[in-house]
Formats: C-alpha cells, sequence, structure tokens
C-alpha cells in the first residue's frame, strides 16, 4: 500500500507540475495547445475549450468556465467522485474496480459528452462553442 501511495503521489505531482507550468506558459507567452480534433475536421470535440475553462477556474471565475465548457463544468461532481472512487480503490486495494451503479454512472457521462460533442457542432446550438 505504501508503494501505491508513493506511486499515486509522484503522478500527482507531476501532473500538477506540468499543469502549472502550463498555465505560466500559456498566460506570459500566449502559446496553447491546439485540440488536434478541430484542427484535422473543423469540428468542435466535447474538450474543447478546456484550457480555457481551467483558465477561469483558476481565476475563480465560474461564469467564464461555463461559457468555455459547459458539459464538464456539469458533470464535474460526477467526474470527482468516480476519480475519488478509483484513486481510493487504487490505493487500497491495488485495483480500479467500479460498483455497478459507478459503472452505470461512468457510461451515463460517456453518452452525455458523444451528445454534447454532436449537439455543440449543430448551428443551433453554437452558444455551447467555446467562447
Amino acid at each position: 500500500m505504501k508503494l501505491r501511495i508513493i506511486k499515486f503521489s509522484s503522478a500527482a505531482i507531476i501532473l500538477i507540475a506540468a499543469g502549472i507550468l502550463y498555465f505560466f506558459i500559456g498566460n506570459y507567452i500566449k502559446f496553447y495547445i491546439p485540440c488536434i480534433f478541430r484542427l484535422i475536421t473543423g469540428f468542435y470535440c466535447p474538450g474543447c475549450g478546456v484550457t480555457g475553462m481551467c483558465i477561469a477556474l483558476l481565476n475563480l471565475d465560474i461564469k467564464g468556465a461555463f461559457t468555455q465548457n459547459p458539459a464538464i463544468i456539469i458533470a464535474l461532481p460526477f467526474l470527482l467522485y468516480l476519480f475519488s472512487v478509483l484513486i481510493y480503490n487504487y490505493i487500497k486495494f491495488g485495483k480500479n474496480n467500479l460498483k455497478k451503479f459507478q459503472n452505470i454512472i461512468a457510461y451515463v457521462l460517456i453518452a452525455y459528452f458523444v451528445l454534447f460533442g454532436i449537439l455543440r457542432n449543430i448551428p443551433y446550438f453554437n452558444f455551447l462553442t467555446p467562447h
């Protein structure tokens, strides 16, 4: 269990450091990684706007974050719950098993993001595109 805590802590520290570095590079150099899906297809993916959403959240701008990617803001409590369960199960048991209702939540979220990705590319739903 100690080894899993060390592995998880190391990975978390590296991810947080990378996120902070990306934040400062983006703010001061104005360079952000573009969405490859959007570059290739011209369509918005369900994740388009996540960088802007994260920057808005770091600045405590909830409304700005919502305009960047409303789907993730709405799903955030469910995503945090599922990730915390996965982290707990990994640290405690060394497995990433979810219970039946947790799997249902995961499948509903997948369907939700696929539907969001389709809707945000229909002209009538242009309010779902990142601003």
